[in-house]
């Protein structure tokens, strides 16, 4: 059970997860399972993750994937440090993974060898490709994103694009959780552990699925995204007088008619030509100028205002560092408060996005910095404080 004040009542509280990952994949997985209350250890090389130092666009990674996790930062290549990560291992529920094939098999902590030590463990690895005549690559978000076919949907023909975020790292680490709980429930049935195995390139699959089926069903492959036939005869971004854009949607037969009235266009709605969806999606090079129209006596404000309170679908067009601003999210616990590690500002995280009984997930453990649980957890495994010291000045392990 868990002796976290902290996490008590939340769902994995007691489940401990030992974390050998970096990057996106993994620790999103941790990030979950660490939201929902099971204590989620983050084993470190010294020095520290290396996801910890990155620059650009990967700046956010560490900060984003690693709240409510203890971090062991420990040096794995020496017997000492070894010795104490397996003795942690037998304590665990679970291990996750996400470095290149055979490199924790190399370690000695590949799943046969700890299943030896803790035959109930549960044993995820996040890797590029499962079984198959790829798993040998490496594998970056955007490689599975060029070669699954979602660059190809989300960019104009001839401009592949990968999508704004790491969807397939994320979503892969999302797939290992519900392995995860999954294995959990088994083992409360058998009381065997398991490997579980998910991958970015069959996540991306899973994302363009639906345009494979789309070609199953019309025999005609998927046009990319910017170029795809309309379901729907409005369901477009608008420039508005103030020269601002705005996202609207007209999207049933009954959004049309609050649409045309609440507009004064009763004249469309009228139209026996235009009465229906499938009519109006045929129709759009008549339409889509007469919402143009309208959106160019409006500012955006006003237009939004409108479809607000008739109840008609609409959006800003919202750039990432202006969310930490929205009411919705402010107001509803959408934000989490967290300290960035490397410059000690305070900041706000996003929430994961479900609720339980009501309620939203917390932070009951900061991002951590480097190594600032290795006393901690080492003097939980039963060192005592000689032990510990002598392991810091030979420089096995690395606190604060």
């Amino acid at each position: 059970m868990s002796k976290n004040p902290k996490t008590a009542g939340l769902p994995l509280d007691g489940i401990r997860v030992v974390e050998f990952c970096h990057m996106v994949m993994g620790p999103s997985s941790g990030l979950v399972l660490g939201d929902m209350g099971a204590e989620v250890i983050k084993v470190e090389p010294l020095g520290g993750d290396k996801t910890r130092t990155i620059t650009g666009a990967g700046a956010g990674f560490y900060p984003y994937f690693n709240r409510n996790k203890r971090s062991l930062c420990i040096d794995l290549k020496s017997e000492a440090g070894m010795a104490v990560v397996q003795k942690l291992i037998k304590t665990a529920d679970v291990v996750t993974e996400n470095f290149r094939p055979g490199a924790m098999d190399k370690l000695g902590l590949g799943f046969e060898d700890l299943k030896k030590l803790n035959p109930g463990l549960i044993y995820c690895s996040h890797k590029g490709f499962l079984k198959g005549p790829y798993d040998h690559r490496t594998a970056l978000d955007e490689v599975v994103q060029m070669m699954g076919g979602l660059a190809y949907m989300t960019g104009p023909t001839g401009r592949p694009l990968r999508a704004g975020a790491s969807i397939n790292d994320i979503m892969g680490g999302m797939f290992g959780v519900i392995g995860i709980l999954a294995a959990l429930r088994e083992r409360d049935q058998s009381g065997e552990g398991q490997l579980i195995n998910t991958a970015l390139f069959e996540t991306c699959i899973m994302l363009v699925g639906q345009h494979m089926a789309q070609y199953a069903v019309t025999g005609k492959p998927a046009d990319p995204m910017p170029e795809r036939l309309a379901s729907w005869a409005v369901y477009d971004i608008f420039k508005t007088n103030d020269g601002e854009q705005v996202f609207l949607g007209v999207v049933t037969d009954t959004q049309w008619e609050v649409f045309c009235k609440e507009f004064d266009r009763l004249d469309l709605f009228e139209d026996e030509s235009l009465n229906t969806n499938v009519k109006r999606v045929h129709a759009r090079n008549r339409v889509i100028p007469v919402v143009q129209e309208i959106c160019d006596r409006l500012t955006k404000q006003e237009i939004m205002d409108t479809f607000e309170r008739v109840g008609l679908p609409y959006a800003p067009i919202t750039k990432p560092h202006e969310l930490y601003d929205d009411p919705h999210l402010t107001q509803s616990g959408g934000l989490l408060g967290v300290t960035v590690p490397s410059n000690g500002q305070k900041t706000s995280m996003p929430a994961l996005p479900l609720e339980m009984n009501g309620k939203r997930f917390g932070v009951h453990h900061d991002i951590p910095d480097i190594g600032e649980d290795s006393q901690a957890v080492l003097e939980e495994l039963g060192y005592d404080d000689d032990s510990i010291q002598d392991m810091k000045i030979n420089g096995i392990i690395e606190m604060p």
